[in-house]
């Protein structure tokens, strides 16, 4: 079927043949963008792969983690991902998710992002992208269409970024206390047990820690713990509960962390996930069981 949107039910057929046939359209489709649209079940996993387009991957419902060799970065509602051409990664659903992305071509528009990251998508942003996925893909467009994707390209260098990243360190040693720290996160890491773990002193544990992963250790940990807190409030799970879990000592201390990292409040970053879901529902109507690559 024409431009690489044709309608696949989830039940009967195989997603990843769905995924195969979109990357390669579109490795053959021209113009500046593609914006498509696809519909994923919850703990769907998209396998590691890249393209030759950049990708803005915006989650408009659910939570979607992605997974690069650099770590990995939480993309909740209201926030996209930006990912550079080539890159490789893959992709996990957490929950039923209600996914838009544009695939950029490299050099497209000068001040591209030339790294991977998380961004908050603005209200413009976002009605850009609802109106672009109604466009004809896979061509230059012209008129009302070709304004259209033409401001969207503009706007990516100027949406927000967010600390919702997760970069590993690439020293062996490091990694895996990073590993073990996701499985089990806790606000009382220190760096001096860190660095005794791995025989290091905590002067050259903290340069190395930083430079491999652009963060400081603490900031590390707080993002990593958001990673931990986000689906579990996006569950509808007490914040009281999910703060003394992941270790902090009392509810205030929590909500001053994620203040801090997010802009806002826990209940008042939820509360505004879900009203961006509701307004999609709204704009484009139910979820549907299809796919559409």
């Amino acid at each position: 079927m024409p431009h690489g949107r044709e309608m696949f039910r989830a039940g009967d057929t195989d997603l990843g043949l769905l995924h195969e046939r979109r990357w390669q359209w579109l490795e053959q489709a021209v113009g500046p963008a593609v914006a498509l649209p696809t519909e994923y079940p919850d703990g769907y996993h998209v396998p590691r792969h890249h393209h030759s387009r950049s990708q803005l991957l915006h989650a408009l419902v659910g939570v979607v983690l992605v997974t690069t060799r650099h770590g990995r970065w939480m993309v909740p509602p209201d926030h996209a991902m930006w990912i550079p051409a080539g890159t490789e990664h893959s992709v996990e659903m957490l929950g039923d998710v209600s996914m838009r992305s544009v695939y950029v071509m490299p050099e497209a528009i000068p001040g591209l992002p030339d790294g991977l990251r998380v961004v908050g998508i603005t209200d413009l942003m976002h009605s850009l992208i609802v109106e672009s996925e109604k466009l004809p893909q896979g061509a230059e467009l012209e008129g009302r269409g070709g304004l259209i994707m033409k401001l969207l390209l503009h706007e990516i260098p100027h949406l927000p970024e967010r600390p919702l990243g997760l970069p590993f360190p690439s020293d062996a040693r490091l990694a895996t206390l990073c590993r073990r720290f996701v499985s089990a996160p806790s606000p009382h890491a220190t760096i001096d047990e860190w660095a005794a773990i791995v025989g290091m002193s905590r002067r050259s544990f903290t340069r190395a820690f930083h430079r491999q992963t652009g963060l400081s250790l603490s900031t590390w940990r707080q993002q990593a713990c958001l990673f931990a807190a986000l689906p579990r409030l996006a569950d509808g799970e007490p914040i009281t509960r999910v703060a003394l879990d992941l270790g902090y000592d009392s509810v205030p201390a929590f909500i001053t962390m994620f203040k801090r990292m997010l802009g806002a409040s826990p209940r008042g970053y939820m509360r505004g996930a879900r009203d961006a879901g509701e307004g999609v529902r709204r704009i484009s109507g139910p979820a549907r069981p299809e796919s559409q690559p």
